[in-house]
């Protein structure tokens, strides 16, 4: 019981003393990729393992959250791609840097996001919807900071892509996802990378088995100031409004697959599963 009234003795302190804090916090995130190939698919061991290490590489990016007590805003950091060498199963893999941009207004709650979808730029406008977070006992130190662990469970549509001698196939499966999150009580806003938010303090680090985000510095109250960009290029959607979209847009790039130069003769299959 004691150890509840202190906790919220702290939160109540934090949030009393969060109007005057604002920052910039960058973060580097992974993201695990599935890849199987059957042995007809004309790609032996090497090559699936160059192809998952390029991927792995690829997805390894940095972000930077921008924050005050009441507004945030996610933005990939965007630079030149630095030369490749050919890997040794000669395929290379490139996957673009995003002009994606996640505004957040918690006192709001609301959002803004702007996102490109196959060439076509959206802005997608909505309410914020609190997550549920449990908190837990676990504590654990990232860099200077004592974080406190919480857990969201949801049940979330993982979209997998398959193709059998040429024809594509989408498979859409409900799963039960657990993230995980770390977050310090030292800088008490709700604020967090991507999406997540809503925690009595900072979210520092973020995982749910196949992707993760880590902070790796924090800046409070720099002299500068801290700019908050408010997206405002692209087509306005709601969140519904968007997902309708971005189905068709799926079909739509299945359909051109499936009627590009398929091979004759011979079976070969090969399936990729991203995220979660």
């Amino acid at each position: 019981m004691k150890n509840i009234i202190l906790l919220v003795l702290v939160f109540a302190f934090a949030k009393a003393n969060s109007q005057s804090i604002q920052g910039v916090a960058t973060y580097q995130t992974q993201r695990h990729v599935d890849i199987k190939m059957d042995s007809t698919s004309g790609m032996n061991d090497e090559m699936q393992k160059s192809i998952q290490e390029q991927l792995r590489r690829q997805f390894q990016k940095e972000y930077t959250l921008s924050f005050n007590e009441a507004e945030s805003m996610w933005k990939e950091d965007v630079s030149l791609d630095k030369p490749q060498a050919p890997s040794s199963s000669g395929i290379s893999i490139i996957v673009s840097g995003s002009s994606d941009i996640l505004y957040q207004n918690i006192k709001d709650a609301s959002f803004k996001q702007q996102s490109e979808l196959m060439g076509k730029q959206f802005l997608i406008e909505d309410t914020l919807e609190k997550p549920e977070w449990k908190l837990e006992k676990e504590t654990k130190n990232i860099g200077q900071y004592t974080c406190f662990k919480a857990t969201l469970t949801e049940e979330v549509e993982e979209r997998s892509f398959q193709s059998v001698d040429g024809d594509g196939e989408e498979g859409v499966n409900t799963v039960t996802k657990v993230t995980t999150a770390w977050y310090t009580l030292d800088i008490p806003v709700q604020h967090g990378p991507d999406e997540f938010w809503g925690l009595p303090g900072l979210i520092l680090e973020v995982n749910d088995g196949k992707m993760s985000m880590m902070c790796t510095q924090v800046i409070i109250n720099p002299k500068e100031g801290v700019a908050i960009e408010i997206p405002t290029k692209g087509k306005k959607v709601n969140s519904t409004e968007y997902e309708k979209i971005s189905e068709e847009k799926a079909k739509e790039m299945m359909e051109r697959y499936n009627t590009g130069g398929r091979k004759k003769g011979g079976q070969s299959s090969f399936s990729i599963k991203i995220g979660g």
